[in-house]
């Protein structure tokens, strides 16, 4: 069943954030309130790769402590989580702030500067859950044309949503024969199997998180569990899942996908040839 809204985790204790908070994410996000780190960490084992963290960096320690112990942790366990820091920049370490991009968090709001419902939910939904922005920046792309590249844009915010090929039909706005069409005259796979390849690539990136296990990955991504995403795996790659882990699984299904959208640009053979 797909989700319409996002889980949007807020691990913060500042009554001036939540004033405004609800009012700037609307019904784009499913608010989740976890009481510590511990059941934080517990929320992202079960949660859709589309949740995003809003945590405070320093929740449970000092404010001029820089990050909690508890948060390096989570980001090692789970790299590929989607996190914002919301913090006030400025009492907050100036080693800490480095420290933050060197851990990958996706957007800071500044509690000095950025409570205002608009500013808020212009960062919080540019932190897209999930790593297609490395797929969807990648060198490889640069060949598609413009309503090929809308056709992927599309199908990455279906996937992330938990949408199915007949979803991406209606969110473009298309019958499902006219984006079958506009697939292949974009040199696109087909929607059923561009959905596919996507789901896969997701499932792929948590894959590569320590603290998922190939049954919470299945799970997480609206499998029915490990052999599910197995079956899933399998229809496009002749790998395993810890076969993949072991390749690195976010690099060897996005590398497999190019090949496939290369294939799909090769111009067919002449007649007689």
């Amino acid at each position: 069943m797909r989700e319409h809204s996002r889980p949007l985790l807020v691990l913060h204790d500042c009554p001036s954030l939540d004033d405004h908070l609800e009012a700037a994410v609307g019904d784009r996000f499913r608010l989740i309130r976890p009481g510590g780190w511990r059941e934080l960490n517990a929320r992202v084992l079960e949660m859709a790769p589309s949740a995003v963290l809003l945590v405070d960096p320093s929740h449970g320690h000092a404010p001029d402590s820089g990050i909690a112990p508890e948060l390096e942790e989570l980001r090692g366990r789970f790299p590929s989580s989607c996190v914002v820091a919301a913090f006030s920049t400025s009492r907050f370490p100036p080693a800490g702030l480095r420290r933050l991009g060197q851990l990958g968090i996706a957007e800071v709001v500044d509690l000095d500067d950025d409570l205002v419902p608009t500013v808020l939910r212009q960062r919080i939904l540019s932190a897209r859950a999930l790593p297609f922005h490395r797929l969807l920046r990648a060198p490889e792309l640069n060949g598609l044309s413009g309503r090929g590249r809308a056709i992927l844009d599309r199908a990455v915010d279906t996937v992330v949503t938990g949408g199915l090929p007949r979803d991406l039909a209606d969110d473009l706005g298309l019958s499902p024969s006219t984006l079958l069409r506009w697939s292949e005259s974009a040199q696109l796979p087909t929607p059923r199997r561009l959905v596919l390849w996507l789901r896969v690539i997701l499932a792929c990136a948590l894959l590569d998180d320590p603290g998922h296990s190939v049954h919470s990955v299945g799970r997480a991504c609206g499998y029915s569990g490990d052999h599910a995403l197995r079956r899933a795996i399998r229809s496009v790659l002749p790998l395993s899942p810890s076969e993949l882990r072991d390749r690195g699984a976010f690099r060897a299904s996005t590398d497999a996908f190019f090949q496939v959208l290369a294939e799909h640009r090769r111009p067919a053979p002449a007649v007689g040839s």
